[in-house]
């Protein structure tokens, strides 16, 4: 082969490796942004009916987890770690029966976990909002789908953490006995749990 055959044949091969690169570098990001849950922002609420009288209200906190959220590409994905302990009734006694053995059971299971599994939005092309997430709540040994319905959600710079903050508002109900919890379920405590919750995350 020529000298001038062998130049010939490496100007035709370098445009042709170097043409797939451009494309991929010219590509847009795909990735969403990262958010940090605000344990001290992030909280669920129950309501638990209490042998057909009035509902007691409880609560857990110190919740973390991450968020990935892109709104433009109507994708999002959050993870949630709940600490069976944080449960807060505001009756010590009541705590204790709900944390024990007979119930959520936070010696045997210390913690329960939601992660995401799809995200809906509505159909503003300018500005999508979410209307649902479902996922896998592992609570108490078992894993099954929930599906939350948001109320709102939105995200804004904050002015305090001089950082973008996403926040919003879901509710969704639960029946407890699909996660072997069934005391009292016979003598009237509801096996139906219904949760607001409330997350807020930082960007990372």
């Amino acid at each position: 082969m020529s000298i001038l055959s062998l130049t010939l044949k490496r100007s035709h091969t370098y445009p042709l490796l170097t043409l797939p690169l451009l494309i991929i570098s010219a590509a847009p990001s795909s990735h969403a942004a990262s958010y940090s849950i605000n344990p001290a922002s992030t909280h669920i609420i129950f309501a638990i009916e209490r042998f057909k009288t009035s509902a007691t209200t409880g609560g857990f906190y110190d919740i973390k987890g991450q968020l990935q959220y892109d709104p433009s590409r109507q994708t999002g994905d959050i993870s949630l770690i709940i600490p069976i302990d944080s449960l807060n009734t505001g009756n010590p006694s009541f705590n204790s029966s709900l944390t024990g053995p007979d119930f959520f059971d936070a010696k045997k299971f210390p913690s329960a976990r939601f992660k995401s599994t799809k995200w809906y939005f509505d159909q503003d092309k300018k500005s999508p909002q979410v209307t649902r997430v479902d996922g896998k709540l592992t609570l108490h040994g078992e894993t099954h789908p929930i599906s939350l319905k948001a109320t709102n959600f939105a995200c804004y710079l904050s002015p305090s953490l001089k950082k973008d903050v996403c926040g919003g508002d879901f509710t969704a109900t639960i029946d407890r006995t699909k996660w072997n919890i069934n005391k009292f379920v016979w003598f009237g405590l509801t096996k139906n749990l219904n949760l607001n919750i409330k997350v807020e995350a930082a960007r990372q």
